[in-house]
């Protein structure tokens, strides 16, 4: 594998104990995976952990050797539970700080009415960067190859945007759909056999059901485009020698 078709890999965790208790739904997990796409990096892992030290520690610590980018949502709010920054810190070994040009902005947007809680939010780990958050003074935090982020959805994209081409990243993962009415059972050699033809290529089943009846969409996935295809047309073909009338696209 030559440098240009290295593929480079992220990373997320997302933080928070109203996750795990299902009282909020996690929304950034695709929004990331989808950005990540763009920018050349493929999202290969993904985990939720409380609010609880070294559960934080341990995820980080565990992530950043093993992907080229890690980034964490949820618990930098101005709130005592709000402790991944914290943990971050105590996982690279460096203490926590204010951030000098993180408190100047949070004293520019809050004036008088910044108090010791919202202050919080200018602290990180010993050696971290800002990421501009353009919704608000809060800024994301950088250290190493971590990224520190937001759990709030809409602040979450923010920083990601501050982020947009500055992201050291390989080939852009490619999809094709194709759809039929068929059980994944009927067609696991096939997906199979596929992914065996080319090399470089994945294929995903995503089956479902609807009036009583099994359908499935099968995403093929590669940087390749001319593998990509070949692989879409190799399935599409088998579907439609099997007389299931697939479709190129979602169903």
């Amino acid at each position: 594998m030559t440098s240009s078709d290295r593929i480079y890999t992220a990373a997320l965790v997302i933080i928070g104990d109203e996750i795990l208790s299902g009282r909020t739904q996690d929304a950034n997990l695709a929004y990331l995976a989808k950005w990540l796409n763009v920018q050349g990096i493929r999202l290969s892992h993904a985990r939720v952990v409380p609010d609880v030290e070294e559960d934080i520690i341990d995820a980080v610590n565990a992530c950043r050797q093993r992907y080229d980018y890690v980034f964490t949502t949820g618990g930098i709010g101005p709130t005592h539970d709000d402790i991944t920054i914290d943990a971050i810190a105590r996982a690279f070994g460096v203490p926590v700080v204010i951030h000098p040009e993180a408190e100047e902005m949070l004293r520019a947007y809050y004036g008088g009415g910044l108090t010791d809680a919202r202050l919080r939010m200018a602290r990180v780990p010993e050696g971290a960067e800002l990421i501009p958050n353009e919704l608000s003074a809060a800024p994301g935090i950088r250290i190493g190859n971590v990224y520190i982020l937001a759990g709030v959805p809409g602040v979450t994209h923010a920083m990601l945007r501050a982020l947009e081409g500055k992201l050291k990243g390989g080939l852009p993962v490619l999809s094709r759909t194709v759809g039929a009415k068929v059980g994944e059972s009927t067609v696991a050699d096939l997906l199979r056999n596929t992914e065996a033809a080319y090399p470089g290529v994945q294929v995903g089943s995503y089956p479902f059901w609807r009036e009583g009846e099994p359908n499935a969409n099968f995403v093929i996935r590669s940087t390749d485009a001319k593998a990509m295809n070949a692989a879409a047309e190799m399935i599409f073909s088998a579907l439609a020698r099997m007389g299931l009338d697939p479709v190129d696209g979602e169903i």
